[in-house]
């Protein structure tokens, strides 16, 4: 379960967010590519921009279900 105390700094505050255990697998990019993307110095992933509208609430949810180390969160700071 993600921690909401561990989030990437990079990530744009909000309800979604990725935390320290990302292991950079590019899922959430792939799936919500409107929200997430790469920090390439340090090779995880971050919020770049909040959800706006359902599909991108959707494909963010979609993204959060998908990851393999559940390093995204939905109950950051709205």
């Amino acid at each position: 379960m993600a921690d909401k105390n561990d989030k990437r700094p990079e990530s744009v505050t909000g309800k979604f967010y990725v935390d320290s255990q990302c292991i950079d697998c590019d899922l959430c990019r792939e799936t919500a590519p409107k929200n997430f993307t790469r920090q390439d110095d340090g090779g995880y992933s971050y919020v770049f921009k909040q959800p706006e509208g359902q599909e991108e609430i959707d494909k963010c949810m979609e993204a959060l279900e998908g990851c393999p180390v559940d390093a995204i969160g939905k109950d950051g700071d709205a």
